[in-house]
């Protein structure tokens, strides 16, 4: 098989402690934006308390725990803010370590596809060697105009990350942290801006987020009203279009 090991991609783990029945997606269903209580993967966020992006990740489903497949960067960071919130159920939570997150264009057996994006491709966690394939899959993401991550999502309202479109947001599941603005955007029909993926000649850099000159694109944070329709992926464009 070619390379297909992301290793700015980490795994954090949530599991009952040994001898007790904590429940863990209780738990993470009361913090996150999206329904971790049927089938996974699902991707989901962790938000402030004002609706803005705190950490994006996938959920998946591992006995009675759940492992979150996230940025590697944040993925200490990540820990110690869902630890916060554990305060004396009987959880552990860290990062798993010797286990990573792998990704290939086309099916691989045990693989799922991305909830986000089908044409994302097939993703899976193993143990965490092999190639790494992190330029092909930053290249295949952005030419779908997919942001994920800090930089390109950080302090940003989520809706405004195109979530509901990238499937990353439950309106039925009830509250969670971020919750009360979000909803309201969502009633109101209120996303005034939206993170697009533009070539990098045509960013504008008082609204730019990342940049990514070797692939000639930027990752922008637009009014609606600016946003070239016309250039966008199908996905996004039948979100705006709503």
């Amino acid at each position: 098989m070619s390379a297909t090991l992301l290793t700015t991609r980490a795994v954090v783990r949530l599991a009952p402690r040994p001898g007790t029945d904590e429940d863990v997606r209780g738990f993470l269903q009361g913090l996150v934006t999206n329904d971790v209580s049927g089938d996974l993967p699902v991707y989901a966020a962790l938000l402030s308390a004002q609706g803005k992006a705190m950490f994006d990740f996938l959920v998946w489903a591992d006995g009675d725990a759940l492992l979150l497949d996230c940025e590697a960067a944040i993925a200490p960071d990540l820990v110690k803010r869902l630890s916060l919130y554990r305060l004396r159920r009987q959880i552990d939570i860290g990062v798993a370590e010797g286990l990573g997150v792998h990704w290939s264009p086309e099916s691989v057996e045990g693989a799922a596809l991305d909830p986000r994006l089908g044409a994302l491709g097939y993703r899976w966690l193993a143990t965490s060697d092999g190639d790494a394939a992190d330029a092909a899959w930053t290249a295949h993401r952005l030419a779908l105009g997919v942001p994920e991550g800090a930089a390109e999502l950080g302090d940003i309202l989520w809706l405004e990350t195109n979530a509901v479109e990238l499937n990353g947001v439950s309106f039925e599941k009830g509250c969670y942290v971020g919750q009360e603005n979000t909803a309201r955007m969502n009633w109101r029909q209120k996303v005034n801006r939206r993170l697009v993926v533009v070539p990098l000649e045509k960013s504008d850099e008082k609204r730019q987020k990342v940049a990514h000159p070797e692939m000639g694109l930027a990752v922008d944070h637009l009014k609606v009203a600016a946003i070239d329709a016309d250039a966008l992926p199908d996905w996004q464009r039948a979100g705006l279009s709503e």
